[in-house]
């Protein structure tokens, strides 16, 4: 780590995870994460409105206890990061007017970044700088995407993505099918390890010769998974949870494995990169590893809890930014609920950065007092 790195904070607040990370160049130097995953458990998934509450109450402190961690000060910082879409249009309304805020009083240049390059880009902390081009398969709860990244700040390519529902989101539904709770991941792929995945021959979606190489659908194996449930019940037999949460997995993770590895292959990248909440996924992670090796592509997947939503990416993502001179967004950037992946940022232009702190003498002594 030099010290000349960009020291970058990061603001993550696209769905239920506040996060706040601070990195210097491809180093994590703080990760503080304020969740109401636990407040959502009880409504069977996450209501953007108790998420926007939630976000505005813990924005401030988890920044300090960023800050703290890290063992800097925010005047120490030359640049400020949050995700500006995609994701729940008043969550990403909180971190954005938290980034703007701070990036003003500061007088420090704001990056709003995408959320899905930022799941891309947080690899970095773990492997170092990202190959060019890198593939990537990013699977969670609202998105399963093939992304080719020549440029992860500049130049993002989609190959496919899901049609219906994404991979976490079946993860959940199901859960909620079996009666195992909130999140569903998480303990679908704690029982599937005392599971038979061969036990029931649930579908793989578009795996046709005729169906599109890259797309995912997950919605007619969710059908197939709850109307095997109900018939075991309407039966009155004991239904095999372990069974069917093992030959869920597997039909998920199959079709994600078999997309990821193919598309390396027809577009000849000899590495995969998987990111987002279901990298977390033991099963995802150790099938992609054997047929990543099968197939002679090194697998890069960061650690599980940089999968999850959290601002370390963000961090990565907007000291990637920095160290490209990247052209800062605007005071005037805005939430951007469906921003497509191919806008890795949102660049402002360059008239409008260069007068944007040009702040009057209330302006001067209000960022005295607060960051003195």
């Amino acid at each position: 780590m030099a010290a000349d790195e960009p020291l970058v904070l990061g603001i993550e607040t696209s769905c239920d995870e506040t996060g706040v990370g601070i990195v210097r160049g491809t180093t994590l130097l703080a990760d503080a994460v304020a969740s109401s995953v636990d407040t959502h458990a009880r409504f069977g998934g996450v209501v953007p409105e108790i998420a926007s509450r939630a976000h505005l109450e813990a924005m401030v402190p988890t920044i300090e206890r960023a800050l703290k961690e890290a063992g800097v000060s925010a005047r120490d910082l030359d640049g400020i990061a949050v995700t500006s879409g995609p994701g729940l249009a008043g969550a990403l309304l909180v971190g954005v007017s938290a980034a703007k805020a701070y990036a003003y009083a500061l007088g420090k240049p704001l990056y709003g970044v995408n959320h899905l390059a930022s799941h891309i880009c947080v690899d970095q902390l773990e492997h170092g700088p990202l190959p060019e081009p890198t593939m990537a398969l990013l699977v969670s709860g609202g998105h399963s995407s093939l992304l080719l990244a020549p440029d992860i700040t500049a130049d993002v390519r989609p190959l496919g993505a899901t049609i219906d529902d994404a991979a976490g989101e079946a993860f959940d539904k199901i859960a909620r099918v079996l009666n195992l709770g909130f999140p569903g991941g998480p303990v679908i792929d704690r029982l599937a390890k005392e599971g038979d995945p061969k036990a029931i021959a649930f579908p793989r979606g578009l795996t046709g010769p005729r169906d599109a190489p890259y797309d995912f659908s997950f919605s007619g194996l969710k059908t197939s998974v709850a109307r095997w449930i109900e018939a075991k019940r309407a039966a009155g037999d004991e239904v095999p949870v372990r069974d069917v949460a093992a030959s869920f997995q597997e039909a998920v993770v199959d079709v994600l494995a078999r997309k990821a590895v193919r598309a390396c292959k027809d577009e000849g990248v000899d590495h995969l990169m998987i990111g987002g909440g279901v990298a977390a996924n033991s099963r995802l992670r150790a099938l992609a590893q054997e047929r990543c090796e099968r197939a002679g592509i090194r697998l890069r997947v960061p650690r599980p809890k940089l999968c999850t939503d959290n601002g370390a990416m963000v961090a990565a993502l907007g000291a990637e930014m920095v160290a490209r001179n990247r052209l800062p967004s605007d005071l005037e950037l805005s939430a951007d609920s469906s921003l497509p992946v191919t806008e890795p940022h949102v660049p402002g232009t360059a008239h409008a950065h260069a007068h944007s702190h040009d702040h009057d003498h209330v302006h001067e002594i209000s960022k005295d007092n607060l960051y003195s």
